[in-house]
């Protein structure tokens, strides 16, 4: 287990060290009363580690979109993306959200700078499937603001977007694409080289068909799951993620983010949630 004695953290051998990025991905469902995230992270920055937060912020833009009398829908954890719900995502995740979280981190003694993926060029990419409309596909990633704001000693709060690169309408109207927060973080963390990655579900981890937690997999061994349908739904993005970085990332967890330290639990290398390498 972690032991924290004053601000020092001991770490067991599979934990990230001095200097290392934790990209951390959040997303509304863990974020809430008893939630330790925040004062977690600067705990990260101040042990010397670099954290790079990913937001979703799903069940928000649910709710807005209601609102406009459009009905959310999703493919294997993708969020169908037409004009309308493409203005509302960008507006709640890029403003409401991120805002929320820089103020938070502040608020609890940190110093943190609001970002999106289409900032710097950060996150550029074609649609994916026309048949989802304004998701896009990564297919370039430039990590020059993240490192930037990191070397000020900020923890740099990420919101998915990204920059399009198919030739735009007349209108500028398709300048921007909804990116999946899972997918967002799985490739930063491999442009950034990350010691790990680390996503804070509302779930113990990945479970198996008797819904027991399965503490470790390979990559190969996640991706069997999603191909046997054992995985579904929003955790399908997020194995994918994982696939992708480990081959330039350490590890990547999916843990319950809901308890208290586990962030700090799963960057000391102890055994908690899913750990995929």
């Amino acid at each position: 287990m972690t032991s924290v004695s004053g601000s020092r953290i001991r770490r067991s051998g599979r934990g990230a060290r001095e200097g290392d990025v934790v990209v951390v991905k959040v997303g509304g469902s863990t974020l809430g009363k008893g939630d330790s995230t925040m004062p977690d992270l600067i705990t990260l920055r101040d042990q010397g580690l670099k954290p790079v937060v990913v937001h979703g912020g799903g069940k928000v833009i649910s709710d807005w979109v209601r609102l406009q009398g459009i009905q959310p829908e999703f493919v294997r954890g993708l969020r169908k993306t037409d004009k309308p719900t493409l203005d509302v995502a960008v507006a709640v995740l890029c403003g409401l959200v991120n805002a929320q979280l820089v103020a938070e981190i502040s608020a609890a003694g940190g110093k943190a700078v609001g970002l999106a993926g289409i900032d710097g060029g950060m996150l550029k990419a074609e649609v994916l499937d026309p048949g989802l409309g304004m998701v896009g596909k990564i297919v370039r990633t430039d990590v020059t603001t993240i490192v930037a704001v990191l070397e000020t000693g900020a923890i740099p709060v990420i919101a998915p977007a990204a920059l399009n690169i198919a030739p735009e309408q007349e209108d500028g109207s398709d300048r921007i694409l909804n990116i999946n927060a899972d997918t967002s973080a799985g490739h930063l963390a491999a442009a950034l080289g990350a010691a790990l990655l680390v996503f804070q579900t509302d779930v113990s981890g990945v479970l198996d068909l008797t819904r027991r937690l399965i503490p470790r997999m390979t990559r190969r061994q996640a991706m069997d799951l999603i191909d046997s349908g054992i995985a579904n739904g929003g955790m399908i993005p997020k194995i994918e993620a994982c696939a992708l970085a480990v081959e330039k990332v350490r590890a990547g967890y999916i843990i319950d983010g809901r308890i208290a330290g586990a962030l700090l639990e799963c960057v000391a290398g102890n055994e908690i949630g899913t750990r995929i390498t």
